[in-house]
């Protein structure tokens, strides 16, 4: 007989539908003592002892024994051997996913920008990109070349100068698509380290690895310590947590569908969340079902069932506009429109990391090649945060030249203000600039 499925199932008329919904929405970050702690102990250690520190730890974590930083340096040689190396399928998959990829931030890109006012006063924004950024990328089995071409293919379009990647090697297995995809979105150097002594190096720069400026790309809790520990010394993109997907249906799109979308989120870790959310009270009993009948058939079937038996829920709501304040409530890093009027719907989305709208959709797409980036704020994040894109490898600087009509006009105003803060010099020194 098979196992009975747990996923959690609420309405939103439930006296107690808010606590349960809040339980589930609950997610604790970064927050164990003792991990932090080792992680500080890395980072110091690191940043006094320089590629003697990385090697050490290294060798410890990642089982192997290496006594240089040469053994653990890869150069673009060896990624264009890589990239030759992997079969054609998989090749023409990594070029059609790049180029969309790229063709997509593309569009992202912001130009600098400049205005004079009629004293001959010019302001304006100047756009420049960042000098050396990191991409951490983890390791071993779960190697992911897509999270390569995610990070690095809006800082190749941003202009970043030099990329700099890491990527752990456990028991010595290098993933030779990881470095194809590298080759492919323009990496420049990569060094085979993970964990918090790879952050370390990035931020603080060894004898070998040089400083970054901003460190990107998703690992696991002690990556995630390290990177909130360095932030300040150097950028980095996000905290990110377990991944999410929302799904509201209609009642119009077959459940098996939205059974596998749910899965395809479920299947990436026990921590993973899987929400569907429908006012058709049949349409949730038919996604159960398939649910319970495709669930045997997944490789990642423990995986899964525990995801969805832990933080998985099945939504029964009172129509689409209480479906989009659930939305709102929940900001999910996916959010799957599984309805007639996408486009109509999403208008009222005010927090999502992505959105993919109609039935034909599915969130895998966007994982892969679509071209919008699969770097998404999570546990709530997108109420204040965006998608990874290409305005995060780039600062802005604001520009200003007075006219001398601009100097005096704007300085007598300066003038009033400072001598308001009783700020002499800044008060003197617009009066300097009046026309006499």
């Amino acid at each position: 007989m098979s196992q009975m499925t747990t996923i959690a199932r609420l309405t939103t008329q439930d006296v107690d539908f808010e606590a349960r919904l809040e339980s589930l929405l609950a997610w604790e970050g970064v927050s164990d003592h003792e991990i932090a702690s080792r992680v500080a102990e890395i980072l110091a250690a690191v940043r006094q002892r320089g590629d003697d520190a990385v090697i050490e730890y290294t060798n410890r974590f990642d089982r192997l024994s290496v006594s240089s930083m040469s053994e653990l340096t890869i150069g673009a040689d060896r990624l264009a051997a890589a990239f030759a190396s992997v079969p054609q399928t998989q090749r023409e998959a990594l070029q059609h996913a790049a180029e969309r990829i790229r063709a997509y931030h593309q569009r992202q890109k912001p130009e600098s920008w400049q205005y004079s006012e009629p004293d001959g006063t010019v302001l304006g924004q100047k756009v420049s990109p960042l000098d050396r950024v990191g991409i951490y990328v983890p390791g071993g089995k779960a190697a992911y070349p897509s999270s390569v071409l995610m990070n690095a293919v809006p800082a190749h379009v941003a202009g970043v100068a030099e990329i700099i990647m890491v990527v752990p090697t456990p028991d010595g297995i290098v993933n030779e698509l990881v470095l194809a995809a590298a080759h492919l979105a323009g990496v420049d150097r990569v060094f085979t380290l993970g964990g918090a002594q790879a952050v370390a190096a990035l931020a603080y720069g060894t004898e070998t690895v040089p400083r970054v400026d901003k460190i990107v790309g998703p690992g696991n809790i002690y990556v995630a310590t390290a990177k909130r520990a360095v932030f300040g010394q150097v950028g980095i993109d996000m905290i990110a947590g377990p991944s999410e997907i929302l799904v509201v249906s209609d009642g119009e799109t077959d459940p098996d569908w939205l059974a596998m979308d749910l899965f395809s989120q479920a299947e990436h870790d026990e921590d993973a969340q899987a929400i569907l959310v429908t006012w058709n009270a049949e349409h949730l009993e038919a996604v159960l079902a398939s649910i319970e009948r495709l669930l045997p058939t997944m490789e990642r079937e423990a995986i899964i069932r525990e995801s969805l038996a832990r933080r998985g829920a099945l939504i029964l709501c009172d129509g689409p506009a209480q479906a989009v304040e659930l939305i709102n409530r929940i900001a999910p890093e996916h959010l799957e429109l599984s309805v007639e009027a996408p486009q109509e719907m999403a208008e009222g989305v005010r927090h999502a990391g992505a959105i993919f709208m109609g039935r034909y959709t599915a969130e895998v797409l966007g994982d892969y090649c679509a071209g919008p980036n699969h770097v998404l704020p999570t546990s709530g994040t997108a109420r204040f945060s965006s998608p990874l894109g290409v305005y995060d490898f780039q600062k802005r600087s604001s520009l200003i030249q007075c006219s001398p009509e601009g100097a005096d006009m704007l300085g007598r105003t300066a003038s009033v203000l400072a001598r308001g803060e009783s700020l002499t010099a800044h008060a003197r020194s617009a009066e300097n600039r009046f026309k006499r």
